[in-house]
């Protein structure tokens, strides 16, 4: 997998980036992991209902063509795209959700926090607040979008939306966590984590 660092980039060239990506991509195309910051923007979901935007003010709210509600991506998030080929790796989209919060689950837990997921909201959650959004969209059998970790940013502008169409959810990064990365450090670790994890998908289903 073929792990890119692109900085603090902005959403909507990001996004059909993607899409151009996956459209092109042919079998033998290595799959890739794109980590990024965004400037402020609220994204909204194909099922998203703008009525969870409460007051968007000057961020932009940017509908898209990811699965889920609105979340808010701002410096100090780290984003990952993973945009894989899933059956290269055995995984279903539920799998590639697991694999994703899994990894941040993981990534967290060596830091001594106790997060977990929940079958009926896709995220990784610490003592009830969210830490991490996910959003995927899969077509031609490889996957784009992914998932926003809150790393040390600025939280006010959830206040603005129902994250992830959840009136009154709290929300929570590493740094109020205890953990002092920069973005791009947390973005390494993650893909170090991602990597070996689908390197365990990939030899169960060899298997």
């Amino acid at each position: 997998m073929i792990v890119r660092w692109l900085g603090n980039v902005a959403y909507a060239p990001t996004w059909q980036d993607m899409r151009r990506f996956t459209d092109e991509r042919g079998p033998d195309t290595p799959d890739e992991l794109w980590l990024l910051e965004h400037p402020p923007v609220f994204t909204l979901g194909m099922a998203g209902d703008p009525a969870h935007v409460l007051a968007a003010g000057d961020i932009p709210v940017v509908p898209t063509d990811r699965g889920g509600q609105v979340t808010y991506h701002g410096p100090g998030q780290l984003v990952a795209y993973p945009l894989l080929e899933l059956r290269r790796h055995g995984l279903t989209v539920r799998g590639l959700v697991t694999l994703l919060e899994q990894t941040v689950i993981d990534l967290v837990a060596a830091e001594g926090i106790a997060a977990v997921a929940r079958r009926d909201a896709p995220g990784v959650y610490v003592d009830g607040r969210k830490l991490a959004a996910l959003g995927l969209r899969v077509r031609r059998g490889a996957s784009y979008h992914g998932l926003a970790l809150n790393v040390d940013l600025d939280l006010a502008p959830f206040a603005r939306i129902n994250p992830c169409g959840m009136a009154g959810l709290a929300v929570t990064s590493l740094r109020e966590l205890g953990i002092h990365w920069s973005v791009e450090e947390a973005g390494q670790r993650f893909a170090q984590r991602l990597q070996e994890r689908l390197g365990a998908a990939a030899l169960t289903a060899a298997g």
